[in-house]
């Protein structure tokens, strides 16, 4: 590991820091890298060959457990590298791994173009959408981000950047998406884009009255961007919101199709202030408040997708602790697993303040892609919750049986059997890893803690 404040073969300083997942929970004390551009990032990681370093790319920190962090090691801050070429012609755009989600709608969206594929925050740089192979709330349609990316550029252990495209025969492109930065640093990337009608969302809703109603709405026919919010706490746990949208024709382009801060939940909050008792209240009034059917409602793009990112820093209304967000998909024929783990959550009494239900399409056929055709539900849980672990614990039991498997971008407590049983194609992936980066270099905390590397 390099030392305090020291200078690589390439000029560039490392400073220690503590940093930690967007969900909180253990800091790791690191040597921060922070690269100007490409060149000297490259130059830099070639002058480690042969040193021990242990590295992991990190952008906006946004991935909710471990996955970009590396505890003693160093970790390299890529939200410096922002270079972008925009072709509306091509219907294309060619973006440095810094650039955020947000940056490119921004950028796209008056042209009549969006990014085809965007998650629950548009605080995420384009290297970690990749990385995760991000899903939305169109994947029944549109599949993951890494199904429209053209090429990429892939910072190896050597230091070299090489140019990946789909299929390419020795599988490196296909390992990168959900990859979880573990084959190299992407550094840059070229997507192809989706034209839209307009900017503003036609929304759909309705009431679920238990998950079977719920699965059922999004089993229907209409909106290709569809989710549903889930009651866990209440006396009947699963009723909830389902929403399906639907870009408008003729809708005006102009303007910002994200969404701006209005408010940031402050250092020191306390957990107590956000109780169960709490937020069963606030689910309580939301459901009532929601009507009962409604068809058409115009919506901006940026307040119907990010809904969370009007509120900086959310994650500290769970105190000091944090929370740890469960999140398992499990095919479409076992929603059973899905009534399983609510009840197991339930009977150990860990209070769930957040659950969203989606359904998603067809794998894109990358080996650690976390999709696949089913259900998948993410769960927000106070990590102080007593009785959590063991309660996770059989829920993952449940989730593997099943076919299904949880997403590793928001995973923070798997072990290496787990995520086997979850990854069938995990020694595929292994393979073209190892290959890639015979000593190592590329790990974190995550990889670490499963066995991605190093088993």
């Amino acid at each position: 590991m390099t030392s305090p404040e020291t200078t690589t073969a390439a000029g560039l300083s490392t400073e220690p820091g503590l940093i930690t997942g967007w969900g909180g929970g253990r800091r790791a004390a690191v040597e921060l890298l922070r690269p100007p551009d490409v060149e000297s990032l490259s130059a830099t990681v070639a002058g480690w060959g042969g040193r021990g370093l242990g590295a992991i790319a990190r952008g906006m920190g946004r991935s909710y457990g471990d996955a970009a962090q590396l505890t003693r090691g160093v970790a390299i801050d890529m939200t410096l590298l922002k270079q972008v070429e925009f072709d509306p012609q091509e219907r294309t755009v060619t973006a440095q791994a810094g650039v955020t989600i947000g940056e490119l709608l921004d950028l796209v969206v008056p042209y009549g173009l969006i990014v085809p594929v965007v998650p629950g925050t548009q605080h995420v740089t384009l290297g970690g959408a990749i990385a995760s192979d991000i899903h939305g709330k169109n994947h029944g349609t549109a599949g993951t981000l890494g199904s429209h990316v053209q090429a990429l550029g892939l910072l190896t252990a050597g230091g070299e950047v090489l140019e990946l495209e789909p299929r390419s025969p020795d599988g490196l492109f296909e390992a990168t998406l959900g990859g979880m930065g573990l084959t190299g640093v992407v550094v840059w990337a070229r997507i192809a884009l989706t034209a839209v009608p307009g900017s503003l969302l036609a929304v759909d809703t309705d009431r679920a009255q238990d998950l079977e109603a719920a699965l059922a709405l999004l089993s229907a026919p209409g909106g290709s961007h569809r989710v549903a919010w889930l009651d866990l706490l209440g006396a009947r746990a699963g009723r909830g919101i389902v929403t399906r949208a639907e870009h408008v024709a003729g809708s005006p382009v102009e303007g910002r199709p994200t969404v701006k801060s209005r408010a940031t939940v402050p250092g020191g909050w306390l957990a107590w202030m956000v109780r169960a008792e709490t937020v069963a209240t606030f689910n309580e009034l939301r459901f009532r408040r929601s009507p009962r059917r409604e068809r058409g409602r115009l919506e901006s793009f940026g307040a119907h997708m990010f809904p969370l990112d009007v509120l900086d820093a959310w994650p500290r209304l769970y105190g000091r602790q944090g929370l740890l967000q469960y999140q398992p998909v499990v095919p479409g024929d076992r929603d059973d697993v899905l009534r399983a783990v609510i009840e197991t959550l339930r009977r150990a009494r860990v209070p769930c303040f957040l659950a969203v239900l989606k359904d998603l399409g067809p794998s894109n056929g990358a080996p650690l892609s976390f999709p696949i055709e089913g259900w998948t539900l993410a769960l927000d849980l106070p990590r102080s919750a007593l009785g959590l672990e063991r309660a996770l614990r059989h829920c993952d039991a449940l989730v593997a049986a099943a076919g299904g498997r949880v997403y590793l971008t928001k995973d923070a407590r798997l072990g290496p059997d787990a995520v086997e049983s979850m990854y069938p194609r995990l020694p595929e992936w292994r393979a073209i890893r190892d290959r890639v980066d015979p000593e190592g270099l590329w790990r974190s905390d995550l990889a670490v803690r499963t066995a991605l590397v190093g088993r």
